[in-house]
């Protein structure tokens, strides 16, 4: 579905990403790993458009979308839900779940159809309609902006560090909802610093350091990798 070749990511002199290639097959969860600023954010947030390539190419299911505008990658299918969950704190819950599906053109009916979907993933979103969003717990603020990622039908669904802050009760389910939202056939690009529960849920994954991929595999090869147990699975 979507295939990245060679990308470059600078800030100024800084040399963010370089040359990166990795591909995520339709269907399947993609985690990419690693430490704080080993690129990971970065390379979504130029998958997603926010950021500009400086060499390189992005392509999704067949079609350059490296350099297009973000709201045109949206159109596209890819979505992302940020690190940070950056929800609209004054809205209500509902007013956020319609604004992740603003760009579709298609009928009341079916965002209303793809509503009630969030609310059986998430229930207590549904009892938190009419609340103010930036009123709700840290767990429901990350449901709140998965369901929101959700309701713009994603064909591809970038997840930057979202167990991130939250219990360990949490966590798990959220993680459990990212494995049923992928059972439904929805592609997932994981970014996450749980390595061990993220390389439990991948088909496959990468390892990034200082911008480079170092090591790649299936989920469970990573896991069970000495180099991968020892720099992020250690207690």
């Amino acid at each position: 579905m979507l295939k990245v070749n060679d990308l470059n990511i600078y800030y100024g002199g800084i040399h963010a990403v370089k040359g990166i290639s990795f591909e995520v097959p339709q269907g399947k969860i993609v985690t990419l790993i690693g430490s704080n600023g080993a690129g990971k954010t970065s390379t979504l947030r130029a998958i997603s458009g926010l950021i500009k390539v400086n060499s390189g190419s992005i392509v999704m299911k067949g079609n350059n979308i490296t350099g297009m505008i973000a709201n045109k990658i949206v159109e596209a299918g890819v979505i992302m839900s940020p690190e940070g969950r950056k929800i609209f704190a004054d809205f209500s819950v509902e007013e956020n779940l319609l604004m992740g599906a603003y760009s579709r053109i298609d009928s009341k009916e079916e965002i209303n159809k793809d509503m009630q979907y969030v609310y059986s993933l998430f229930p207590r979103l549904e009892e938190r309609l009419k609340q103010r969003a930036g009123s709700l717990s840290g767990g429901e603020q990350q449901m709140l902006a998965l369901g929101r990622a959700l309701m713009a039908r994603p064909k591809l669904l970038m997840l930057d560090e979202p167990s991130l802050g939250l219990a360990p009760l949490i966590c798990e389910q959220i993680f459990e909802t990212i494995k049923a939202i992928n059972e439904e056939g929805v592609t997932v690009l994981l970014v996450e610093q749980n390595a061990k529960r993220a390389l439990e849920l991948s088909h496959r994954a990468y390892v990034l350091e200082t911008g480079f991929i170092t090591l790649e595999g299936t989920g469970s090869e990573l896991l069970n990798d000495p180099r991968v147990q020892a720099a992020y699975l250690s207690e």
